[in-house]
């Protein structure tokens, strides 16, 4: 029987890996991760196991799960190691890293994480636990005092549930101790994420203790930042391929393009790795580099992703192979990029020409339905920014409501084929509510346009924005996604 990756078997794996040259244990915890997911492992976690390498062996990585056992169960085992696969076309480079000091289950001990994340030692709280996590009304970005965990939180921080609980609760234990706040990085992809992330954790204090809220607000820091790789989930096929490479098997590894990028805003309340030494650029105005990502990168990916799962095409590769979908990506950049000021460093065009390819890499094999998870809480700044930036100055958004039509016709739970699937998606049952008995097309789009939580009343109320992707939404039916992306282009 192949034994788990651990360390204990580091030395007789063959050369084809990288392993951690530094002596792990030797290694601090100098970050605590809320929500250890493959993007964590193949993003953030390569960065400071990158600044181990370098001999600054502070920056171990203690992981914590706020849902379930799954992500300990599969790295605990192995001593917190696992394998970092980057393909791109026929190359692939593997790598062990060793920065993972453990993975904690909030539920199952919330006071143990809590205490974790209060020792001296911790500089650095990282999380990544999608739009959802936050607890944040899409409409306003105010703590929604009603969820119920969150509710659950106020009534006894001690034994907290959510991300904002866990970070208050911790904070108040440093202001107990003598100690500076550590500095929360918000690693999720949504626009101004360490503002969400800040307001939410003082909003939360400010109900427990005003004095703990104001110390917050003065000594702690919530930059802002922009995160890029592209990281595909991984399958048991995956997993049983690695094992055969290596001989052991490797439950915790990841897959990854070589593409990464990490800008984070140079405010920290203490101490930080030499970032900019490790490839992460520090800058004052994180947003331009943000609204580029978004709208260019994930507003495609996302718009893809619904074209191409409809139209059947199972990866991203294959979608952007087809060549009214490729043209189709194209218009859509068209439109966004009039929307954008580049940073500085930042060509438009090579941009653009990079992430073709980057969608183009075969090797991810980037499942167009991955991306298609929860896109009620990605609509609106990956697409509906754009749209409603370019109606105020007048400009057609025919790519862009295509996109947003698309994501429409997906709610529906079918594709072109026949195929019934279930929508991913927090709102899906408020979505299917809406679209209950509902049979013409032009309704089935002013029912989806009434979720608040999605559209801005100024967007949902813009009759140019309705007309746009109703004739969307008709398009998809009358002529299937390829076609209808062909027309977009016309």
């Amino acid at each position: 029987m192949i034994e788990r990756l651990s360390e204990a078997r580091l030395g007789a794996l063959p050369s084809i890996v990288a392993r951690p040259a530094y002596d792990r244990a030797a290694v601090g915890i100098g970050v605590v991760h809320l929500g250890v997911g493959a993007f964590h492992r193949a993003h953030q976690a390569v960065v400071f196991d990158d600044a181990l390498a370098a001999g600054d062996l502070r920056w171990g990585v203690l992981g914590a799960s706020l849902r379930s056992s799954g992500v300990r169960d599969q790295l605990n085992p192995q001593d917190g190691l696992y394998t970092l696969v980057v393909r791109d076309g026929a190359e692939e480079h593997l790598r062990v890293i060793g920065a993972g000091r453990g993975v904690l289950v909030g539920p199952e001990d919330p006071a143990a994480l809590v205490a974790a994340m209060a020792r001296p030692d911790v500089h650095i709280v990282t999380l990544t636990v999608t739009e959802k996590g936050y607890r944040l009304d899409p409409a306003t970005g105010d703590l929604r005092f009603d969820d119920a965990d969150v509710a659950a939180d106020l009534a006894d921080i001690d034994a907290p549930r959510t991300a904002p609980g866990f970070i208050v609760a911790a904070l108040r234990a440093r202001k107990a101790a003598g100690l500076k706040p550590f500095t929360v990085i918000s690693c999720d992809n949504l626009p101004h994420n360490g503002k969400r992330i800040r307001a939410g954790v003082i909003a939360m204090a400010r109900r427990i203790d005003p004095s703990l809220a104001h110390w917050i607000e003065v000594e702690g820091a919530f930059p802002q930042t922009m995160i890029d790789r592209i990281v595909p989930a991984t399958t048991a096929d995956d997993i049983a391929g690695l094992a055969v490479r290596l001989d052991v098997i490797d439950q915790g590894m990841v897959k990854a393009e070589p593409f990464t990028q990490w800008v984070i805003e140079d405010w920290f309340a203490g101490e930080r790795p030499d970032f900019p030494s490790l490839g992460v650029q520090l800058t004052d105005a994180v947003e331009p580099w943000e609204n580029a990502k978004l709208r260019l990168l994930n507003g495609a990916h996302s718009a893809i992703a619904y074209l191409g799962a409809l139209s059947g095409y199972e990866h991203v590769h294959e979608a952007v192979a087809v060549p009214a979908f490729r043209a189709y990506v194209e218009a859509l950049w068209d439109e966004a990029q009039t929307t954008l000021n580049p940073p500085q460093g930042l060509d438009i065009p090579t941009y653009r020409d990079a992430l073709m390819a980057r969608f183009s890499n075969a090797a991810l094999m980037h499942r167009t339905r991955q991306i298609a998870m929860d896109g009620s809480q990605k609509l609106p700044q990956r697409l509906l920014a754009g749209a409603a930036e370019r109606l105020a100055a007048g400009q057609g958004i025919k790519a862009l409501a295509l996109g947003v039509a698309a994501w429409m016709k997906w709610q529906s739970g079918v594709t072109e084929g026949g195929e019934v699937f279930i929508v991913d998606d927090p709102l899906a049952a408020k979505t299917a509510e809406r679209l209950e008995g509902v049979d013409d097309d032009p309704s089935r789009v002013l029912a989806l346009l009434g979720l608040s939580e999605v559209f801005p009343t100024r967007l949902a109320d813009d009759n140019r924005f309705a007309v746009a992707v109703t004739d969307a939404y008709l398009s998809l039916s009358r002529n299937g996604a390829v076609e209808a992306a062909r027309l977009a282009v016309e």
